[in-house]
């Protein structure tokens, strides 16, 4: 089967959430035995030079990109509000030379399907009907007017919240409009699969969560004599910082005050001063950008992840457990990864009760093994890249 994947982003190398879920899924793809092109926008956000993608990977995965600068105005944000009816952050995605290099793919090669990884992608669907035969697949990484909702929500600036309220809305009038245009839906999490079905889809679905390589995660037991916290995520990311301006404000100083001794250690890419500063606290140690994020990550012992808002599938949770980590996160982090409390992880929502969930784990040392056993064994026997990539390529088959 011969498959194209378009994307916002660089799949590769596979740093971030976004681009880890992207590169996971068509890699995959091809190992399953599909021949796979990508052709991704390289945008200024995630620019990646060509010399820097791995040769193997590029053959492979037939990787070709077109820039595209998808940077925020505030010109073209106004111009958006008056003139448009699409949402400024699906219009930023909108590029001419993008279509260009799709409409040469298209007439050049014969795709069984055409999986679009993101909702902004759909803006491209009827020049495809156009020029292709192919099965149109819809990933849905996540419920995107639903990240804005909450945003809105957690907002205090009323002018912010009411363009946050503006722009959400917008994004669900997309999706709704972009409901059954596309062959097949690919949602990450049954919750998603119900939104679609709620707005109106009545397509063919397959639920297929984030997926992993778990040759590529190793396990080491942790050294619970020195305990440390930790947090790993794209601090450019608006419900990374949310969360951590959150938690530092309202959990970390009565921690701390529990165990003098303890640090808590951030790292992330993007990590502009004005949030740096509104994070700094006594024991915070920010180490920015790590050139390997699984050493960091076997470095510490509790994974703390606390959002407040976002959709979809956490990935860096998913390959927290599959390293055997212990981690406290909040019901949005662990939404749509079927857990449970106490068993492969701990969930709190309020500052008091993730307060008493990290002092339960730092008071017993042993419930850190035992909790990353559990969530390592969650991640096996849920989320294998061989597993899940025969099955999709089932999937495809069956509606081709």
């Amino acid at each position: 089967m011969r498959i194209l994947s378009l994307t916002n982003k660089m799949p590769y190398p596979p740093k971030d959430g976004g681009t880890i879920g992207i590169f996971n899924i068509v890699n995959a793809l091809a190992e399953a035995g599909n021949e796979v092109y990508v052709l991704a926008m390289n945008t200024p956000k995630h620019f990646i030079k060509s010399e820097e993608i791995n040769p193997e990977i590029q053959k492979k995965l037939n990787i070709e990109s077109v820039f595209v600068n998808s940077k925020i105005s505030l010109f073209a944000l106004v111009k958006n509000i008056l003139f448009s009816r699409l949402p400024y952050i699906a219009e930023r995605f909108y590029d001419q030379n993008y279509l260009n290099k799709l409409i040469e793919l298209l007439n050049k090669y014969s795709f069984d399907v055409i999986q679009l990884e993101g909702l902004y992608l759909c803006t491209y669907i009827p020049e495809i009907r156009k020029y292709s035969n192919a099965k149109i697949s819809l990933r849905s990484h996540n419920i995107e007017h639903e990240i804005w909702y909450r945003t809105a929500q957690n907002t205090k600036n009323p002018f912010k919240k009411v363009y946050l309220n503006h722009l959400a809305s917008r994004i669900k009038k997309l999706k709704t409009n972009i409901i059954d245009k596309y062959d097949v839906l690919i949602p990450i999490t049954e919750r998603d699969a119900s939104v679609y079905k709620n707005l109106g889809n009545t397509k063919p679905f397959l639920i297929f969560p984030a997926i992993i390589n778990l040759n590529d995660f190793s396990y080491s037991m942790p050294d619970t004599s020195k305990v440390s916290l930790f947090h790993l995520g794209a601090l450019d990311w608006f419900p990374n910082q949310e969360g951590l301006m959150w938690f530092v404000k309202n959990c970390w100083p009565e921690i701390k005050k529990l165990h003098p001794e303890l640090s808590f250690h951030i790292a992330g890419r993007n990590g502009n001063p004005d949030f740096l500063k509104k994070i700094a606290s006594p024991g915070i140690v920010f180490h920015g950008e790590v050139p390997d994020a699984q050493e960091f990550i076997n470095n510490y012992s509790i994974m703390i992840v606390p959002l407040l808002s976002g959709s979809g599938m956490r990935i860096k949770i998913i390959e927290g457990m599959a390293m055997g980590k212990a981690i406290i996160t909040t019901s949005i982090g662990t939404e749509g990864i079927p857990t449970t409390d106490m068993e492969n992880i701990l969930i709190a929502d309020k500052p008091q009760d993730v307060i008493a969930k990290t002092d339960y784990l730092l008071n017993n040392p042993s419930e850190i093994t035992t909790l990353g056993l559990s969530a390592r064994n969650f991640i096996t026997d849920n989320y294998s890249d061989k597993v899940l990539a025969k099955k999709l390529t089932e999937f495809y088959n069956s509606v081709l």
